[in-house]
């Protein structure tokens, strides 16, 4: 991309992987986002975002400035961290100033290509080589972005990051059943291959990050948390790369994804929800009680397993093409001091020290039955209780295991 047109309108599209159904536009005009549906769409019935754009004609404003004006199934959509730094630096390559884009112009950057089924045209296009990638390389070059000592990687960077979000640096990836190939995420996948996201660690964060989110997601699963495939794959420097497996399609279909953030219109920076209102999202949209063990699972792990990065847009549903939600896999659960030292989501008004005692009552307010409380948090207390002797297999340091170990729950 040589030159960059900034965008004034943008067409929404849903993709459930069997073509684009036209949902409606998003225009701008002096700082102020306009939102309408198509009347087609309309006629389907599909809520993609049922509290706060719900079906219906007429043109929408948003009073929602820590959405950027967007509403929050649109806002869903932005990169953030990792993937705003990634634009910032190429519009600044291209003459331009961060401040002059909106977020139309960073929704035509995910075009076609970001996490769920909602897709933004005209996309901003940028040509990348495709076929197989190096993730060393990859991790080298997003080292040189860090540091100010490269732009010759941003457009590579930006469409292997697509929509997802988070401080780390990610990559969209397709890879082969043996995780020994990884190819580009635009290359049309053979027979085989299956989308995944990679992440890499960063100075902050250290060099062990990969291997002890690895490690939770192992934990989880032994907790009973329904979490996607998950892999390390080794690194030249450091314990590995965190990869996992994308919910949001396969090979043949996609599903719109929705965050408890974005549904609720709730600003994730700041801690306001409580487990309790997640039970009770988890519930008003899937009215599936399977969903509402599940997060109350989540919750339990959060707390024991002292991840206190639980804010809200760690939570998604997925919505299919027949209009039915469920609340997503699992995903980013690993150690966390949290902000101030607190969960990031309450346990019925207590985020400082949660204790087992307030997640039986959180249970207990979910109905879920006393029995299978007790049981799902004696599973989990069971499953963190391996963390060190797993966390020495894939190569934790010492100390942040030792670290780690003092603030389990178990």
């Amino acid at each position: 991309m040589n030159t960059l047109k900034l965008v004034k309108d943008l067409k929404v599209g849903l993709n459930f992987g069997d073509g684009v159904y036209p949902v409606g536009r998003l225009a701008i005009h002096k700082h102020q986002i306009y939102f309408e549906y198509d009347q087609n769409f309309i006629g389907h019935g599909l809520e993609i975002s049922p509290f706060h754009l719900s079906l219906g004609s007429g043109v929408r404003r948003f009073n929602t400035p820590h959405f950027g004006g967007l509403p929050g199934v649109l806002y869903d959509c932005l990169p953030d961290g990792w993937g705003r730094l990634l634009i910032d630096r190429f519009v600044q390559s291209k003459g331009f100033f961060p401040s002059e884009l909106s977020p139309l112009d960073k929704l035509a950057f995910v075009g076609i290509h970001g996490l769920g089924g909602l897709v933004f045209e005209p996309e901003k296009h940028i040509d990348c080589p495709h076929g197989e990638i190096s993730l060393d390389t990859v991790f080298t070059h997003t080292q040189e972005i860090l540091e100010g000592r490269s732009n010759n990687v941003l457009e590579e960077l930006i469409v292997l990051n697509g929509s997802s979000a988070g401080a780390r640096a990610k990559a969209l990836i397709g890879l082969d059943d043996s995780r020994s190939h990884v190819k580009h995420p635009y290359a049309n996948f053979p027979t085989g291959f299956s989308p995944w996201i990679v992440k890499f660690p960063n100075t902050q964060d250290g060099m062990d990050a990969g291997a002890i989110e690895y490690v939770y997601a192992l934990m989880a699963k032994e907790a009973g948390i329904k979490m996607p495939d998950v892999h390390l794959f080794p690194a030249k420097k450091g314990a590995g790369y965190f990869a996992i497996k994308r919910f949001d399609k396969d090979t043949q279909t996609r599903f719109h994804m929705h965050s408890a953030c974005g549904l609720l219109h709730s600003d994730f920076r700041v801690p306001t929800l409580d487990y309790q209102d997640l039970i009770s999202l988890t519930w008003m949209l899937t009215k599936d009680f399977r969903d509402v063990e599940r997060m109350f699972r989540l919750a339990v792990f959060n707390v024991l397993a002292c991840n206190r990065d639980d804010h809200a847009k760690n939570f998604s549903f997925l919505m299919d093409k027949k209009g039915t939600w469920n609340l997503s896999p699992a995903y980013d659960l690993t150690f966390s001091s949290g902000p101030g030292g607190e969960q990031s989501t309450l346990v019925l008004g207590e985020g400082l020290n949660p204790t087992v005692e307030q997640l039986v009552r959180l249970g207990e307010k979910a109905s879920i039955n006393n029995h299978l409380i007790l049981e799902i948090i004696d599973q989990t207390q069971t499953s963190l209780s391996k963390w060190s002797e797993t966390a020495r297999k894939f190569g934790v340091s010492r100390k942040k295991i030792n670290s780690i170990k003092k603030k389990l729950k178990v």
